[in-house]
C-alpha cells in the first residue's frame, strides 16, 4: 500500500514540494506519495482526524497559516523542544497509535543553506523582517549558531511580537542600527506580487550587508534586486526549502534523501512556475561566494 505524506496550508496551489519529496520518493524505490492538501484554518483539527483515521496518512508537513496551530492539535503527543521554543511547527509525523510527533525542521534548513553559502552567522548583527512562524524560527537558528544582536523588523511592532529576539522595532527604526545580514521571513514579493518588496524604497540596502530572502518564487524577488543594486550579496529560498524538507522526509522514513535530486527536481519545477526560473537560479549560484512552501 502507498504511504502518503502531504502539506497542510491554505492556500498551497503555489507549493513545489509534491515535485520534491516525489522525486526522491521515486530515486529511492519508495512507494510513498505527497500530496497538497489545502484546509481553512477552522478545519485543521477536523481535517487532520481524517487525513490520519480515514485516509493513513504517516505525516505532513506544515505550512501558513497552520505552523502554530498544529502544535495545539489534540493528536500531539511528542513536541521537539525546537518546536517547542520557537512556537511552531512545519513536521508532523504520526506514530502506530495515530498520535502525532511534531518538529521544527525550519530553522536548520535556514543553517544549512547559510553554511552553502559560505555564510558564518556567528557574531552577525542580524535584522529579521516578520515576527511569524518562519521568523521565529530563523532567529531560534540565528542564536544557535551564535549570531547577535538580532531584531525583528515589523510594521506594528508590539511586545507580544518579539519572541527569541534581542530587540523589536519598525522600518523607520532600523535607519539609525547597523547589521551585518538582512533576512526577509515575509511572503511579500511572493509570485504572483513579484514586484512587492517589504524593503521601503525610499531607503537605500545597506551594500555591506548580505541579504537572504525566504522567498523562493521567484528565484530573484524585488528585494533581491534591491539588495543587488546596493552591491550586496543576495540569495534565494530555495536552497532552504529543499533542506528542511530534506530533513522532514528523513523524519518520516528513517532515510536520508539525496539533496542533490531534491534540488534538481525544485529546480524543474519551479521552471515550470516562473520563466527563466532556470537560468535565474544557475546564475545565483554562480555568483555565490516563498517564505513557506
Amino acid at each position: 500500500m502507498t504511504e502518503r505524506v502531504g502539506l497542510l496550508g491554505w492556500p498551497v496551489g503555489h507549493s513545489i514540494s509534491p515535485a520534491i519529496h516525489n522525486a526522491v520518493f521515486e530515486a529511492l524505490g519508495l512507494d510513498w506519495r505527497y500530496d497538497l492538501l489545502p484546509v481553512p484554518p477552522e478545519n485543521l483539527e477536523a481535517d487532520v482526524t481524517r487525513l490520519i483515521e480515514q485516509e493513513g496518512y504517516r505525516g505532513f508537513n506544515v505550512t501558513i497559516p497552520h505552523k502554530r496551530a498544529a502544535l495545539r492539535l489534540r493528536q500531539v503527543r511528542e513536541v521537539t523542544q525546537s518546536a517547542e521554543i520557537i512556537g511552531a511547527a512545519n513536521t508532523l509525523a504520526v506514530r502506530a497509535d495515530g498520535r502525532l510527533h511534531t518538529d521544527n525542521t525550519d530553522w536548520c534548513g535556514f543553517l544549512d543553506d547559510l553554511r552553502t553559502h559560505q555564510v558564518d552567522a556567528a557574531g552577525l548583527r542580524c535584522l529579521v523582517l516578520g515576527t511569524g512562524g518562519s521568523a521565529q524560527a530563523v532567529v531560534f537558528g540565528l542564536k544557535q549558531a551564535g549570531a547577535q544582536p538580532i531584531t525583528l523588523v515589523s510594521r506594528h511592532p508590539t511586545p507580544e511580537k518579539i519572541g527569541l529576539a534581542h530587540g523589536l522595532t519598525d522600518f523607520a527604526g532600523i535607519r539609525d542600527l547597523s547589521f551585518d545580514i538582512v533576512i526577509n521571513c515575509t511572503p511579500v514579493g511572493m509570485f504572483p506580487n513579484a514586484d512587492q518588496s517589504p524593503w521601503p524604497e525610499d531607503m537605500p540596502f545597506p551594500g555591506r550587508a548580505v541579504l537572504y530572502d525566504l522567498v523562493y518564487n521567484p528565484p530573484v524577488t524585488r528585494l533581491m534586486q534591491q539588495a543587488q543594486a546596493a552591491g550586496a550579496q543576495a540569495f534565494g529560498g530555495l536552497g532552504m526549502l529543499v533542506r528542511q524538507g530534506a530533513r522532514s522526509f528523513e523524519i518520516w522514513t528513517g532515510q536520508r534523501p539525496p539533496l542533490e535530486i531534491m534540488l534538481e527536481a525544485a529546480q524543474r519545477a519551479l521552471a515550470t512556475l516562473t520563466p527563466g526560473a532556470s537560468s535565474a537560479r544557475r546564475g545565483s549560484e554562480s555568483g555565490q561566494a516563498q517564505v513557506d512552501r
